[in-house]
């Protein structure tokens, strides 16, 4: 009884409440309501454990609140399923123009749509301003095709793109491939790949219920070839219906995630001649792709045998494909050039474009180019000779260009390509009193910021997100980004500042960018150990984004996001004996450790920066493992790292080092003198550091 008071007395609040436009000027500044934020904290944590009861219990003591938007979100949100339209409303015309309208609105949508309600679905849909939910989406594409099922490749390959995108089960994209296989928009043949993506990904019930839309009487086979695959196989000895072809595909992806060699074996000797030629050049591209991701294991030239089994490279996923073209990159002390072209050449339109494609692209094409053709002419001032390029290599030449830039690591070595190097870039127009105060005054902004510098970070990134990306179609222009990142940046919440001024694409302010906080305590440090202070804000940035209390999933602290047991070891090593666990978020005991880390790191692994960087994430023992084979471009290396988190990474922090070095010098850089060669250690010399953890 309790409960149903509250809740009558907050849902009447908001109902009753005026318009958040009419309400009292906000102070935005944290700290100046020590009592009101510490009730909004208990808030977030009530809406964290779901105590619907004390939300409605705290919430009018909120109201007038910076984050009186998000203490009314919680609480609402908490009992969506059981509020009425009336009260939903009632919060969606109170927080007008709010994320935390659009973020209600976002899950109204969704249980309208799990519910059915198209016609409520329809009426809500054109207000929603982020766009960014695939399986909202879905839902509105399903309502679209219902009003006109007629076939539509357009709303088909949309669908079908959001479904496979979904790594987990949902209902929306799920309910929207039903009814256009039924209808068929799409095939059969487009719901057993969605399947067979989910199993490799290790989602069983996506997969599931995918091969429901198709094959509902083949459940119970999914579940026994998802409980132990070789058992399965083993107790099959035909597939002649396209089902059970289907079932055995799919058993035979599950195995090639954990066992490709057993994979293999299983298609070469009893399945092969029984599935069809897209199927077999599925599972042949999926082991290709799992051996192909043992580096330092298994040579590249095994994963390449796989990947010739193809008959048809266009039947491949754009992610395999991409593994064909690392493994003929680090093929041999060359790489195999016309199978790196041939690879890229299969991949989507979209795979094509991503700058790391269109740079060893590039590379391939002027690898493989013919020379360039000479041509005498006689001239007026007498005998002369003209050089016409190679188509081929001016299709190299052109494909560098269009990414050439300062902005990540394939354009910085784009930019090489064509001779030139990296330099800081001009600074945009300073900004206008005006530009500064627009930013000042857009409530989204002022509102996130006021909820990272409260402590609740994960909300206060969300909002700002949606300030500079989502509020209006395409995000803000880059005058207003610029001005939102300078915001940031005065307030020293350094991962806005950084992300936000990247979203720019006309101009780059690098002291947005590549901010350096705490610079003596980095520098001094750096040098001190015979580091490059450029390499540290490099792998600071990339870690935390100067986030002094930043803690990862795992457990990693601080500005260098050390591990708490990594630390204990560093500061044993360099005679830091009153180091205690505590101390880690300490700004330069964290500095002290992380960078004393990193330098051991560096000189056990022959002072290459991207293997360090690698030890860095992923610990040392693995770039140990993955720099054996033949000696590699660093940048082949590093694009061949198994993991994607570590790949991208590494890239990262070499190109940011890149950066930090134009600004730290006022001079040119070359991101490829930093990468080098990578190769296995020489066997002559001792590993400085074994116990390194």
């Amino acid at each position: 009884m309790l409960y149903k008071i509250l809740c009558s007395a907050a849902v009447s609040a908001v109902l009753a409440a005026p318009a958040l436009a009419q309400s009292p000027p906000i102070a935005w500044t944290p700290g100046a309501n020590a009592d009101g934020d510490s009730l909004i904290v208990e808030m977030n944590k009530a809406f964290r454990s779901s105590n619907k009861g004390r939300l409605a219990q705290l919430l009018p003591q909120a109201r007038g609140h910076a984050l009186e938007p998000w203490a009314a979100y919680w609480e609402l949100k908490a009992r969506l399923g059981e509020a009425s339209p009336q009260e939903v409303q009632g919060f969606l015309s109170r927080y007008a123009g709010s994320y935390q309208e659009d973020r209600l609105r976002n899950d109204w949508l969704l249980l309208l749509g799990q519910r059915r309600d198209w016609a409520g679905f329809a009426a809500e849909y054109p207000n929603y301003r982020m766009n960014d939910d695939r399986e909202v989406r879905c839902y509105a594409l399903l309502i679209e095709h219902l009003k006109n099922p007629a076939i539509d490749a357009r709303l088909s390959d949309e669908v079908r793109k959001n479904w496979y995108a979904q790594r987990d089960a949902d209902d929306g994209c799920n309910a929207a491939a039903e009814r256009l296989v039924g209808s068929q928009n799409l095939t059969p043949l487009d719901v057993w790949q969605k399947a067979r993506l989910a199993m490799e990904a290790n989602r069983p019930r996506a997969a599931s219920n995918a091969v429901a839309i198709v094959a509902p009487e083949a459940l119970g086979m999914v579940t026994e070839l998802n409980s132990s695959p070789i058992k399965f196989l083993a107790g099959k000895y035909l597939a002649v219906r396209t089902v059970r072809k289907e079932i055995i595909t799919l058993a035979l992806v599950k195995l090639a995630v954990s066992d490709s060699e057993g994979a293999a074996f299983q298609l070469d000797g009893k399945w092969s001649l029984q599935l069809t030629a897209e199927e077999r050049n599925w599972l042949w591209g999926l082991i290709g792709k799992q051996t192909a991701s043992r580096m330092g294991t298994v040579p590249a030239g095994d994963a390449l045998a796989y990947y010739a089994r193809v008959t048809k490279d266009t039947d491949l996923t754009d992610d395999m494909l991409a593994w064909k073209a690392r493994a003929a990159l680090r093929a041999g002390t060359l790489p195999s050039w016309q199978l790196v072209l041939q690879a890229i050449n299969a991949m989507s339109e979209e795979g094509r474009k991503d700058p790391t494609w269109t740079y060893w692209k590039a590379r391939a094409l002027l690898a493989t180019s013919p020379p360039d053709i000479a041509t005498a002419a006689i001239t007026p001032q007498g005998p002369a000779t003209t050089t016409a390029i190679a188509p081929q290599r001016a299709e190299a030449l052109a494909l560098l260009q269009s990414i050439a830039s300062v902005r990540g690591f394939y354009e910085q070595l784009a930019l090489e390509e064509l001779g030139l190097k990296i330099s800081v870039p001009p600074r945009p127009a300073p900004l206008t009193a005006e530009e500064k105060e627009a930013a000042r005054g857009n409530p989204s902004l002022m509102r996130a910021a006021y909820a990272i510098q409260s402590g609740l970070r994960s909300e206060g990134v969300r909002e700002w997100n949606y300030a500079t990306n989502l509020h209006r179609k395409g995000g803000m222009n880059e005058r207003d980004l610029l001005a939102a990142a300078q915001l940031a940046c005065d307030r020293q919440i350094w991962d806005r500042c950084i992300n936000t001024s990247e979203r720019t694409s006309s101009v780059a302010d690098f002291e947005q960018r590549f901010p350096m906080p705490f610079r003596e305590a980095v520098v001094s440090r750096s040098r001190t150990i015979g580091l490059d202070p450029a390499y540290v804000y490099g792998l600071i940035r990339q870690e935390s984004r100067f986030i002094m209390d930043a803690r990862s999933g795992v457990g990693a602290s601080g500005l260098m996001q050390v591990m708490p047991a990594t630390a204990r070891w560093t500061a044993n090593k360099i005679g830091l004996s009153s180091f205690t666990p505590d101390q880690i978020n300490d700004r330069d005991t964290n500095i002290t450790i992380g960078t004393a880390y990193l330098k051991l790191a560096l000189d056990d692994l022959n002072g290459s920066m991207p293997m360090a960087a690698a030890a860095y994430n992923a610990g040392p023992g693995r770039p140990r493992t993955w720099r054996n084979g033949p000696v590699l471009d660093a940048a082949i290396w590093a694009e061949n790292i198994p993991f994607a988190e570590t790949r991208d990474y590494v890239k990262k922090v070499v190109s940011n080092t890149t950066n930090y070095a134009a600004l730290l010098t006022g001079q040119p850089q070359s991101l490829k003198s930093r990468l080098g060669k990578v190769g296995p250690r020489d066997a002559a010399t001792p590993e400085p550091y074994k116990d390194l953890p």
